[in-house]
């Protein structure tokens, strides 16, 4: 994945969430770990649906933010699949911001997370063929 094509969110659009005051720091900017929150949750929901299981996040292997998220934003979190090994797998997800009472949208934030598949009993397991 090209990290500079902002043309267009890459992915399949997994969450999308309303940035609140409660979510901000004193300057009106939401807090990085919030938006890290929600792209958590798009990772691992795309990654159980690829699992066809449940998952836990291992690493989050690259993050970049690029702009701030502000108070009223409407939060859009992006999910693809990049990588499958046996257990685990690597997730691309962008955060894309769509500014308050406005039609721009703006990249904001993109991260590689490593997420790895677990059996019942919380042991990594293998992740089942594409189907």
């Amino acid at each position: 994945m090209n990290d500079t094509d902002l043309s267009a969110p890459a992915g399949t659009p997994t969450l999308r969430t309303l940035a609140m005051p409660g979510d901000a720091n004193a300057a009106g900017d939401i807090f990085g770990g919030w938006v890290m929150a929600q792209m958590d949750l798009a990772a691992g929901i795309a990654a159980a649906e690829r699992a066809r299981g449940r998952v836990v996040t291992a690493a989050v292997n690259e993050m970049a933010f690029r702009s701030p998220v502000r108070i009223g934003d409407t939060l859009s979190i992006h999910a693809r699949v990049e990588s499958v090994r046996r257990t685990s797998m690597v997730l691309y997800i962008e955060a894309w911001a769509q500014r308050y009472l406005s039609e721009d949208m703006e990249r904001v934030t993109f991260a590689r997370f490593t997420m790895v598949a677990l059996d019942g009993s919380g042991k990594p397991t293998a992740i089942p063929p594409e189907t």
